[in-house]
């Protein structure tokens, strides 16, 4: 296998020639802003609420794989198996192969760290998904198990969102790593604590956060394109802002909606998918409990009660999550489709229809197969994979009058969000991610009439999840 060689990614940055976006040599990477529509901050904007449903672990061809006009495929490249791994694996060779039709509520759960990422890159082969350890496998490797997609029947209602309003189908990671950073970039743009050094991977103890014991560290990426695992600091960060404080001292509201867990071997903590929780200025000041909930459903109770903050981002319990693993839960099953019809059902039938903007992604790649390879390098671990994402709002660019839907294939990452909330409320950008990022608001086109609302059709009501016991599971382990 060729290994993914840090240094000689800084050269293929130059090489890989994208359009606005080129190494400048400066710390953290830093490169040349991608040209992006300005939206204005002096309330012409008619964006006053952005909402950010959060999900897990999914890959752009796990779930849109045979999308009309997007680009996903059915096939993908495979490294040959060692000979000590062939009692486990088919035997096959180093060609294409094809992806599977399966199930969303698959058992499987595949690597997703910076040192997976290498492997699956496979110095742009985008072939090592196979041979990839599983975690927590005893040495045993993932095989063509990565190499699925799910049946779209199953996942009706993001086909749904996606045949009406925009499907982004070169979104990429911010970092290459799992959820723990991918969660900091949605709420920081960037995870540098200065100008060396990036956390990147997960914390190395539950819950993620200053709830941690006080031996928990961190892992950090240089901008030598050295990985350090162990390295870094303890995960409650002084060392960073986050939209929180260009929010505050604006004076806009926000909201971070989360559920709790219980961790073994029990206990009660803000869960590990809480990005505030590593935030120090938030963790002990009077927003914890506040604007940081510990429960999921008030984003509902917020809607219909008329307090809908100008931002919110909303995670998921477990089981209603779309991460693989939550046959541990008892039960074959996944309600993330019927959760996010829910979120967004609930928003179009509310007055803030009119006035909002929908953003649905999946937080990192989950170790699933995708083709395409990242769209640069930097030297804050990034970028990575491809995940898929959704924006509905009233202004979701339209292909044309008969067809509502659009596929964007602008080249986004998870700090085009920010980039976006930035844009429209005029705020200071954070990190190097959200300065460069392209902004989602190239998917809106605000003199469209404002279309009117349809229900996404879902197996399970805002109801079922009202009463839905939370499950108390830590929903991910990477």
């Amino acid at each position: 296998m060729r290994a993914w060689n840090a240094a000689r990614l800084t050269l293929i940055v130059a090489a890989v020639g994208i359009s606005g976006c080129s190494g400048s040599g400066s710390p953290n990477g830093s490169y040349a802003p991608i040209p992006a529509k300005r939206i204005s901050s002096d309330n012409s904007s008619p964006i006053k609420h952005v909402v950010v449903v959060i999900q897990e672990n999914r890959t752009f061809d796990n779930l849109f794989a045979t999308f009309p006009g997007a680009d996903g495929t059915t096939t993908g490249e495979a490294e040959a198996v060692p000979p000590s791994d062939q009692s486990q694996c088919p035997i096959y060779h180093e060609e294409k192969v094809s992806l599977t039709e399966g199930n969303l509520a698959v058992g499987d759960d595949f690597g997703h760290k910076y040192s997976d990422v290498q492997i699956d890159y496979d110095d742009g082969n985008m072939d090592g998904f196979d041979v990839d350890p599983i975690p927590a496998g005893n040495g045993k490797i993932a095989c063509l198990h990565p190499y699925q997609y799910v049946n779209p029947s199953q996942i009706a209602p993001y086909w749904d969102i996606a045949q009406q309003y925009v499907l982004a189908d070169h979104m990429y990671q911010t970092q290459g790593s799992g959820s723990f950073t991918a969660h900091q970039d949605l709420i920081a743009g960037g995870t540098a604590i200065d100008s060396y050094e990036s956390i990147i991977d997960d914390p190395s103890g539950f819950p993620w956060g200053c709830d941690s014991s006080s031996t928990t560290t961190t892992s950090l990426f240089t901008t030598a394109g050295q990985y350090e695992p162990g390295k870094g600091p303890f995960p409650c960060f002084t060392q960073y802002e986050t939209l929180r404080d260009r929010l505050d001292a604006a004076k806009i509201s926000w909201k971070y909606y989360t559920e709790k867990v219980v961790p073994p071997p029990n206990g009660d903590t803000p869960g590990i998918w809480n990005a505030f929780d590593a935030i120090s200025a938030v963790r002990y000041s009077s927003e914890w409990g506040k604007k940081v909930t510990f429960s999921d459903k008030l984003i509902f109770k917020d809607i219909s009660a008329g307090r809908l903050p100008a931002v919110s981002w909303i995670t998921p319990d477990a089981v209603n999550s779309d991460h693989p693993q939550e046959l541990k839960a008892g039960k074959d099953v996944d309600y993330g489709p019927s959760w996010v019809a829910s979120i967004v059902n609930a928003l179009g039938k509310s007055k803030y229809w009119k006035s909002s903007a929908i953003v649905i992604l999946w937080d990192d790649y989950g170790g699933f197969y995708d083709h395409e390879s990242p769209a640069f390098f930097d030297d804050l671990g990034g970028l990575g994979f491809r995940v898929p994402m959704l924006i509905v709002s009233p202004y979701a660019r339209e292909t044309s009058s008969s067809q509502p839907g659009y596929i964007s294939h602008t080249q986004y990452e998870t700090a085009s969000i920010l980039k976006f909330i930035e844009l429209n409320w005029g705020l200071k950008p954070l990190q190097v991610p959200d300065t460069r990022a392209a902004s989602i608001g190239d998917s809106l086109n605000f003199s469209q009439t404002p279309r009117s609302f349809r229900v996404i059709p879902s197996e399970h009501s805002q109801s079922f999840f009202l009463h839905q016991t939370p499950s108390g599971l830590p929903p991910d382990t990477e």
